[in-house]
């Protein structure tokens, strides 16, 4: 299955670092979602991705519309992730999927709240405490890519540790 990360207009360069370490890692493709609020060739954030920048796979898109036109939800296994989802990010059989999209909206507001809307159907959540707002966008990230590769039985990925051999 091809995993694809969307960030959509990412606000903070350290998240941005972890969430491409965390691709490279896996093998997903990382969608930047212009505008960021930070260039990519600041320090931070290739500190943050370490030296798994080359093993990236990265697309870089001019805005959300230019995104949605070049991979149209209608079309593709769109999954929006958002704190009001109305899904939790388990539920969804991803392994009988060959290609998932998931979005992740910037730190401080998330996904524009018309597109939710749009696709209430495919919004997906990470379960929380009322009382609080959010995950960090690093962790969020983490948490979800890595069941969609669990249900998938972590195909393509190291299954054991060949250290202590």
């Amino acid at each position: 299955m091809k995993l694809n990360v969307v960030l959509v207009e990412p606000e903070i360069p350290q998240n941005t670092g972890n969430i491409a370490r965390t691709c490279a890692a896996i093998g997903a493709k990382l969608h930047l979602v212009y505008p960021l609020g930070f260039s990519i060739s600041e320090k931070s954030v290739k500190r943050a991705g370490l030296d798994y920048w080359d093993k990236l796979d990265i697309e870089e898109h001019s805005s959300l519309n230019q995104f949605l036109e070049k991979y149209p939800p209608e079309k593709n296994n769109m999954f929006f992730a958002t704190t009001k989802g109305k899904h939790i990010y388990c539920e969804p059989d991803y392994s009988s999927m060959s290609e998932v999209f998931v979005l992740f909206g910037k730190e401080t507001k998330g996904l524009p709240e018309d597109l939710l809307l749009k696709y209430i159907n495919n919004t997906i959540r990470i379960p929380m405490r009322k009382t609080l707002r959010s995950l960090n966008l690093a962790n969020s990230v983490c948490v979800v890519v890595y069941d969609i590769l669990r249900q998938c039985n972590f195909d393509n990925l190291q299954e054991i540790s060949d250290y202590f051999d």
